[in-house]
């Protein structure tokens, strides 16, 4: 088989059985089980949730997302090798990691393949919560320009770019367009600050106020654990995204969990140690593959500028990005995903074949 038949860039045309639409994201794509399904799955493979609780498929991809957009390469290559594998088995170590140190539960249930989590329905936190350990990117342009309130947060005078900031800042962002929210504009990824959620608490999701300080706590806990294990690797957290939500438990109680996926290129900026010490910066995550789509092309204007979406997109369109730059990206998740969890990624010829084989054997969710 090719290369480009090992990728999995389409995952929202699998036959598993569902009776709502499937839900397809840039990366992820949702298949909700049948209720007959959720419940025997609870059933027979012994899930720690209420009999009731609805559950999901929820399949990566290997497609790269960009600013905004779905870019691929030469030769029919729709997807980076690797990605998708690469990613989960990043969070599912992160994950795995939280629960030894009691931070909090995932809403991953069970892990049939690689490329598949089996998850509970979760109320999402509707807040984007970021963690910045040094001043990089967006933070370090708007600083430059003479910007030093950023979500409520004063930061001194004096920073220089990339430098390590004096403590850990929690950033947040609105998930999702937000209306009807007071000094909140209704636009995907506005900055907010803690005062803003703590005004409108239950528009932004929360289900009691003390649940901020529980949000923030699990930000920065879940922060702490990552940089201290990719630190013992030689790597360097600089920020990250994190998704909260809630469910159910078995006794019928409401929890905060984190959701999504944590600590991965895709979520988070990851510089080599080695580089850092040594005045450089070397990026192991996505934002490399951004530095190198701005290089690409002659008008970085058109990737940075929201009101140049359309041409943006066409450009994400109608261009084949070279073999070797995409290989790149494949080298970097995988090689950070083989440093995290000590074990190599494993890259199926045929991952869609893989998929339904075990969800049909295994688990009969194949129409």
């Amino acid at each position: 088989m090719s290369l480009a038949d090992s990728v999995l860039a389409v995952n929202n045309d699998l036959p598993i059985r569902t009776d709502s639409p499937v839900h397809s994201g840039k990366v992820r794509s949702v298949y909700w089980l049948t209720d007959a399904d959720s419940r025997r799955l609870i059933k027979t493979k012994g899930y720690n949730v209420p009999e009731d609780t609805p559950l999901a498929i929820m399949v990566i991809s290997d497609r790269i997302s960009a600013f905004d957009c779905i870019f691929h390469g030469e030769g029919g290559l729709k997807g980076i090798p690797g990605k998708g594998a690469a990613l989960n088995a990043i969070s599912n170590h992160w994950f795995k990691l939280f629960a030894e140190n009691g931070l909090a539960d995932s809403h991953i249930l069970d892990i049939p393949h690689p490329f598949v989590w089996i998850v509970q329905k979760a109320r999402p936190i509707k807040v984007e919560a970021i963690c910045r350990q040094y001043i990089t990117g967006s933070m370090w342009r708007a600083y430059s320009k003479g910007e030093r309130v950023f979500c409520g947060i004063t930061l001194p005078e004096g920073l220089e770019k990339d430098q390590k900031l004096p403590e850990l800042l929690i950033t947040p962002s609105t998930k999702g367009i937000l209306t009807g929210i007071p000094g909140v504009p209704a636009q995907d990824d506005v900055n907010i600050s803690r005062a803003d959620i703590e005004a409108n608490y239950q528009a932004f999701g929360f289900e009691k106020l003390e649940d901020i300080d529980l949000y923030e706590k699990l930000l920065k806990d879940g922060f702490k654990v990552i940089s201290k294990a990719l630190a013992d690797i030689d790597q360097v957290f600089v920020d990250t995204k994190f998704e909260f939500g809630y469910v159910t438990d078995k006794n019928g109680n409401s929890k905060l969990i984190y959701m999504d996926e944590v600590g991965t290129p895709d979520s988070s900026r990851i510089w080599d140690g080695a580089a850092y010490r040594d005045g450089k910066i070397l990026e192991n995550s996505k934002e490399g593959f951004r530095q190198f789509l701005l290089n690409h092309f002659p008008d970085p204007d058109v990737l940075l500028n929201k009101d140049r979406m359309p041409e943006r997109e066409a450009l994400a369109r109608d261009n084949d990005l070279p073999l070797e730059a995409m290989m790149q990206v494949s080298r970097t998740y995988t090689g950070v995903a083989e440093k995290v969890t000590g074990a190599p990624i494993p890259l199926p010829a045929n991952p869609k074949a893989d998929i339904i084989k075990i969800l049909r054997e295994e688990y009969d969710l194949i129409v």
